[in-house]
């Protein structure tokens, strides 16, 4: 017992020194998604004061601000925070899971799925509204369960599904492609919206729906955070660590196409937000602790920045989609050719 004091105090004190710095990193990503979400609120094509700020948002008819900040800023700011809360919490339970980089909605077909659908809905049945979205978040569950049904064989081994998952995508833009080609003009601009992912015209309505589904699903996944983490040790080993390990890859499975499907039904798609946040949450964290939380800070982060840049730091306004696809797109060939060279895990 005495020759093993140190070394339990050694660990103990390593145990300690991870925590510290997962609860500091995510206490500084906090921070900063407060400060950038405050800074969309006071600073756009015009500056208001932030005490005129607080006073419309506590319900005060502030002349001047209460259209701007109550109808423009603060809707579009929110639904910002909750879909990338959204596409990074989902995308990095598949990287995880998967024990692979590569394994996001975006490259295995869940996003764009939920956009085909959508798509459909607008153009062919001539649908708009909210059932547009209930048909893009069914979608999105269905492309989920053939992807996993399709690569499964006696379990499911993460490259596998990666290709089976870049199939199913192909395949569904050749649909959009087709479906669009055949549009009446006065629907593209809508279904494009699918395509791109945008929070122009956002509204603090339908952001309630989005907010319900982060705190049933994202509920459920950080229950499941520990049993998560142990499947990044292998499925032999977290079984041996008693984690029932089928059960719980359903569990995530769901849990993260609810959200995913979700945000695409109110924002589209919005490129690459789901890819990038695991991974740069990794860089951030180490192995200091799970990737969850700080994922999704990242992924809400990244979709704020984005939208502000989007729309107030380029020579033209673009949609949010675009400049994440922009980023997204270098750090995919990037992250595929390290893969490559070294096996490729998160």
């Amino acid at each position: 017992m005495t020759t093993l004091s140190p070394i339990l105090a050694v660990i103990a004190g390593n145990r300690t020194r991870r925590a510290r710095r997962h609860g500091l990193v995510i206490a500084l990503l906090l921070c900063l998604l407060v400060g950038m979400f405050a800074l969309t609120l006071v600073l756009g094509q015009t500056f208001t004061p932030p005490g005129d700020i607080v006073r419309t948002i506590m319900g005060d008819d502030v002349r001047g601000v209460a259209f701007t900040v109550g109808q423009l800023r603060l809707p579009r700011a929110v639904l910002a925070v909750l879909a990338g809360l959204s596409f990074g919490l989902g995308g990095v339970a598949f990287q995880i899971m998967l024990r692979n980089p590569l394994a996001s909605p975006d490259i295995i077909g869940i996003s764009i799925g939920a956009s085909a659908a959508a798509v459909f809905a607008i153009v062919v049945l001539s649908l708009k509204g909210a059932i547009v979205s209930v048909f893009a978040v069914v979608a999105g569950l269905g492309v989920a369960l053939l992807v996993y049904m399709l690569s499964f064989r006696n379990g499911v081994a993460g490259m596998r599904l990666i290709l089976i998952g870049i199939g199913v995508s192909a395949m569904l833009e050749s649909f959009i492609v087709y479906s669009l080609s055949r549009a009446p003009s006065w629907t593209l601009q809508e279904a494009m919206r699918w395509l791109t992912g945008s929070i122009n015209g956002a509204q603090l309505g339908p952001s309630i729906p989005l907010l319900l589904s982060l705190v049933v699903f994202g509920g459920l996944m950080l229950s499941r955070s520990r049993d998560l983490e142990a499947l990044r040790l292998g499925d032999d080993t977290a079984a041996a660590l008693g984690v029932r390990v089928g059960r719980t890859r359903v569990l995530i499975i769901i849990a993260a196409v609810g959200m995913i499907a979700s945000a695409t039904a109110i924002s589209g798609p919005i490129a690459f937000v789901a890819f990038l946040s695991g991974p740069i949450a990794a860089r951030i964290v180490g192995n200091s602790g799970s990737l969850l939380i700080p994922a999704a800070l990242v992924g809400a982060a990244l979709v704020l920045v984005g939208d502000y840049f989007g729309q107030f730091l380029l020579p033209s306004r673009y949609p949010v989609g675009v400049v994440t696809g922009v980023l997204g797109a270098p750090y995919l060939i990037f992250l595929i050719m390290r893969a490559e060279r070294s096996g490729g895990s998160l």
